[in-house]
């Protein structure tokens, strides 16, 4: 279980999950069993998508200390038992989502896949900057939610909320490529590092930073959020994200403290998630 859980990425599979269910929430404004469904079926494709990107990686994996313990580089399965799994939790999940979240939930997800394991994988090898088209692998499950309600994917609320997931991925990825810079040039990764020097990168993640921030004020805007409590809880929310990083990306003598960064980014994104779902939620009764 332990294994398979690591092929997974059995966390980053529930981050996955949870904004799925959050698309959900926002056009149903319902718990049902259907959600459960859609859940389950994103949470195990999920897991099959993470296991085949290890497969594609375990040479890249083996090299760097930070991934060198998972199942493949450290051999505790072989390749072969990878693949099975990586197979079968993929068919599992788009089966689970084509007979009860829909067709297009389904497309939505074999999309997802496509472009995460084949565009942005690829991309990684040849350029830092490949985190920018891979952000459209977070935003996709919010809209495979939002469909799975019965929603349109067109729908100006769903893209807006898809955008916001879109531009809050590129600085979530950024911390993360910037904190394990070393390892991923080791281990054959282009680096951000080797195209701008500290100073531009703080100025550029700082730009992405406000980035989000404008984002999330589109929600009002775009009636997407109504209550006013909550209205004033996104400006105090995006107040304290521009202060917190205006803090460590600017500090004079010091780099970025990634590890803050990425935990501040990550915590900004939930709790706007989370009152999304709240708002739906309250709107709908």
């Amino acid at each position: 279980m332990k294994i398979l859980l690591s092929l997974m990425k059995y966390k980053v599979s529930l981050a996955v999950t949870f904004t799925t269910v959050t698309g959900y929430l926002i056009y149903s404004g319902t718990f049902d069993l259907k959600l459960l469904y859609t859940a389950l079926g994103v949470f195990i494709l999920a897991g099959g998508t993470s296991a085949l990107n290890q497969i594609q990686e375990r040479k890249y994996d083996a090299r760097m200390r930070r991934t060198q313990h998972r199942p493949l580089p450290s051999k505790q399965t072989t390749l072969k038992t990878a693949l099975i799994i990586s197979i079968l939790l993929m068919l599992a999940g788009l089966s689970i989502l084509y007979f009860f979240a829909g067709k297009i939930s389904a497309g939505l997800s074999l999309f997802n896949i496509f472009w995460y394991n084949i565009i942005y994988t690829y991309l990684k090898r040849i350029t830092p900057f490949a985190v920018v088209p891979g952000s459209l692998v977070g935003a996709i499950p919010a809209i495979i939610g939002w469909s799975a309600a019965g929603g349109f994917i067109f729908d100006p609320k769903i893209i807006i909320i898809a955008y916001f997931l879109f531009i809050w991925q590129i600085p979530h990825f950024w911390f993360l490529l910037l904190k394990y810079g070393k390892e991923y040039e080791e281990a054959g990764f282009p680096s951000i590092s080797k195209v701008f020097n500290q100073q531009s990168l703080k100025s550029l993640t700082f730009i992405w930073i406000i980035a989000t921030s404008v984002s999330t004020l589109m929600f009002p805007l775009f009636n997407i959020i109504t209550l006013p409590i909550l209205v004033i809880l996104i400006f105090i929310l995006n107040i304290w994200l521009v202060i917190t990083f205006t803090r460590i990306t600017f500090k004079l003598d010091i780099g970025i403290n990634f590890t803050r960064a990425f935990a501040s980014i990550n915590v900004f994104m939930i709790v706007i998630l989370l009152i999304l779902t709240l708002d739906a939620l309250i709107i709908s009764k």
